[in-house]
């Protein structure tokens, strides 16, 4: 089981578990309250209400919060009914106390924690301690500087101009000496983009900070409670007495606590750089922590309610114009995919392949995105366009892609996320080869059955990351008080290798949208074809069903796709259906030599012609019939199917018979042709050399039911003509003779 320390227990081994929520105690400027809802009874209270609101501890606890005057208990009861549900936002509280005599004018918030029990935290605004440290700004000072500050923030047309307008905005209103926009990478580092600051100090401006700067807990701690401050980092804390909450014995859920006591490993981080006050402003986009506008300031400072409010409507405005500015680069985004979609739908039309349209201008496909390279793989085909690793290299990267599990989507596989990668060497070591033309790859899908991709690279790009210290420098020990991986906080730069420009958010969009546009296009292609294709299978069902040469298609697996009426009349006479090649070598005698040719047929992949035969019908002999056997051929090698094509032999032997008794019967009569006197042998050659003719003419025309009978009828007038001629030479000689 994963330990998560307890509060204040952690090291730099394990800080990313520290149960920062259950701190157990407050920053000292503030006094904070755990009622019971039912009768507002203090159920638990920080040890610092005699500093704060002017009555001990232990005089406040079990008691109700009427004891400690003014307003504030009638406040309180008013305002619950607002904060009915954990999950309601922190309302503020205006009121006053009056504990020790002297009038206190309080202000801070209320809330519900999940246990059901109201939390009170306020601050004492007009004591003398409290005052000392705060920053001094008015009413009107506060709505000028907000109403100033949106004005800059709508005008802002990229995220660098609205970045400058906020710490520009947020400097003058809360006068810390600096203040930052930090933006978070799709890695968890961090970005300083812009920063407004006290010319004394040096500048931050494009510092880097790794991701476990800030612990996710943290991070979502950040999403809930939008605006901290930290008045003093060399704070004493106050702690909750008692220390677990009756009469549950938990400890006391502190995420919403603006006075939460902060992790000691975040003061002394803070301490390494000589920070002495802080305040953090939560930038969420989208459901997500885009960033924090963070301010320090070098001697104790804090800022009113009203201050801190302002800072969250500036955080809310901000969001807002991200969305607006990345919105904006959305439909310039789309306003290039018609462009491009168009180009392509027309190249189909006049050029029949849209693929050589999108390939053919690297300009329309690369600058888009600034890649230097893409490759489309489609149909098994792999194009290229601009710089890109080897064929092989990029089949392998296609397999690499395809085989990483698909991120969640809300339908097919074509709606996920691109892949977007700005090192291959970290992401897969097996790829390493292919950093210098494509160390980065952003890699959108096509297709939710085939590994079809449209893939754009960047090449290595050799980076100087300016730290805010030595993220990768050793510590000595698990104590933060000791040198820390933080302790120093120079400038520190690192050459980084392997690695091209990270994927912007913008460029990710655009390439969805490619991939769209893509898929939309394929998919009219393909129903093109397919209406194309339907029609010519039409037609050549047709013609292969009214073939008068028996021919049936099976696929790879044996199952018969098409069977055309002469095959039918050949095989099944008898009506049976034939749903394979099985049913089709019932049909043979004996149906194994059927079995036997298609099993050489498969291993020998080489087409077979012979002759076998078939069942007789009626109990009949055999029908000797041709047999032509084929395999068709994928892509890859493997097979489609098969095509077999029969030839019914039965009239090819009965005209083979018809004409050797054609060549006897013409033996014969020549032979009684020589027994004649001199002369009347010309006589006989010559018919007979009329009927050979006929004969061959006869043979040489296509084989059919009509050849023997036209030989036998040759035969027969041969040996007609043959007989009159005899006569006409036996009536010749009679009348010479008289």
């Amino acid at each position: 089981m994963t330990y998560h320390p307890p509060f204040g227990q952690a090291d730099l081994s394990n800080c990313e578990r520290e149960l920062i929520h259950l701190a157990g105690s407050v920053q000292p400027h503030g006094a904070l309250l755990v009622l019971r809802p039912s009768d507002l009874q203090v159920l638990q209270a920080s040890a610092n209400t005699a500093a704060v609101l002017g009555l001990p501890v232990e005089r406040l606890l079990e008691r109700p919060l009427q004891v400690l005057g003014g307003d504030l208990a009638a406040q309180v009861a008013a305002l619950a009914p607002r904060v009915a549900r954990p999950q309601d936002e922190p309302v503020p509280l205006q009121c006053t106390s009056a504990a020790d005599g002297m009038p206190r004018v309080l202000e801070g918030s209320l809330h519900r924690v999940p246990d059901g029990q109201l939390v009170v935290e306020v601050e004492a605004v007009e004591l003398p301690d409290s005052a000392r440290h705060m920053a001094t700004i008015g009413q009107e000072a506060v709505l000028a500087c907000v109403s100033a500050t949106v004005q800059r923030l709508s005008a802002a047309a990229s995220l660098g101009a609205l970045a400058d307008a906020a710490v520009q905005g947020i400097h003058e209103l809360t006068g810390y000496d600096r203040v930052m926009v930090y933006q978070f990478d799709p890695d968890g580092h961090g970005k300083i983009i812009a920063e407004a600051r006290d010319p004394r100090l040096e500048s931050l401006l494009g510092h880097h900070y790794p991701a476990t700067d800030i612990p996710q807990r943290a991070r979502a701690l950040y999403l809930r409670n939008r605006v901290r401050v930290l008045m003093d980092v060399h704070y004493q804390p106050a702690p909750l007495v008692p220390a677990r909450l009756p009469p549950t014995g938990q400890e006391l859920d502190m995420s919403m606590c603006y006075l939460r006591s902060m992790s000691p490993l975040h003061l002394q981080y803070l301490k390494n750089m000589g920070v002495t006050a802080t305040l953090v402003v939560s930038l969420v986009h989208e459901g997500r922590l885009w960033g924090l506008i963070a301010a320090h300031h070098y001697q104790p400072r804090n800022l009113r309610y009203a201050v801190r409010t302002a800072c969250d409507l500036l955080a809310e405005v901000i969001a807002t114009r991200i969305a607006a500015i990345e919105n904006y680069a959305h439909a310039q985004v789309a306003l290039v995919v018609r462009r491009l979609e168009q180009r392509l739908i027309e190249a189909t039309s006049t050029e029949g392949d849209w693929r050589l349209a999108l390939l053919r201008n690297p300009a329309t496909l690369l600058q888009p995105l600034g890649a230097t390279g893409a490759a489309l793989f489609h149909d098994g085909e792999v194009l290229t366009s601009g710089e890109v690793p080897s064929t092989p290299e990029l089949r392998a990267l296609a397999r690499w892609v395809d085989s990483r599990p698909a991120p969640a989507a809300p339908q097919a596989t074509t709606d996920a996320p691109p892949l977007a990668c700005s090192s291959i060497a970290q992401a897969e070591p097996a790829l390493a080869s292919l950093t210098p033309v494509a160390a980065g790859v952003l890699a959108v899908r096509l297709s939710a059955s085939q590994p079809d991709y449209l893939m754009w690279f960047r090449k290595e790009q050799l980076l100087t990351v300016t730290w805010a210290g030595d993220p990768h420098k050793p510590k000595v020990g698990d104590d933060p008080m000791e040198l820390s991986p933080r302790r120093s906080f120079a400038a520190w730069s690192e050459i980084v290798r392997g690695t091209a420009l990270p994927w912007t958010a913008t460029e990710i969009a655009l390439a969805r949208a490619f991939g769209s546009a893509l898929v939309d296009i394929i998919v009219q292609v393909h129903a093109v074809r397919l209406l194309i294709a339907e029609r010519q299978l039409v037609q050549i069902r047709g013609t292969v069903q009214n073939s008068r040469e028996p021919v049936a298609i099976a696929d790879a697996h044996g199952r018969l796709l098409h069977a055309n009426e002469a095959f039918r009349r050949l095989l099944a006479p008898d009506g049976r259906t034939l749903h394979t090649l099985g049913d089709v070598a019932a049909g043979f005698r004996p149906p194994q030599a059927l079995h036997d040719m298609l099993r050489g047929l498969k291993a020998a992949h080489q087409p077979w012609r012979g002759e076998l035969a078939l069942q007789g019908t009626a109990g009949g002999p055999p029908r000797p019939v041709g047999v032509r056997a084929e395999i068709v051929p994928a892509r890859d090698g493997s097979a489609l199917g098969l095509i077999l094509t029969l030839t019914d032999l039965v009239d090819s032997q009965r005209a083979a018979e018809a004409r050797r008794q054609l060549e006897a019967s013409l033996q014969r009569t020549a032979a009684e042709g020589a027994a004649q006197p001199v002369g009347a042998d010309e006589v006989m050659r010559a018919i007979l050399s009329n009927a050979s003719l006929v004969a061959m003419d006869i043979a040489d025309g296509p084989v059919g039911p009509d050849m023997a009978p036209l030989l036998q009828e040759v035969e027969a007038s041969t040996q007609r003509a043959a007989t009159l001629y005899g006569r006409i030479r036996l009536f010749g000689v009679a009348g010479d003779a008289g």
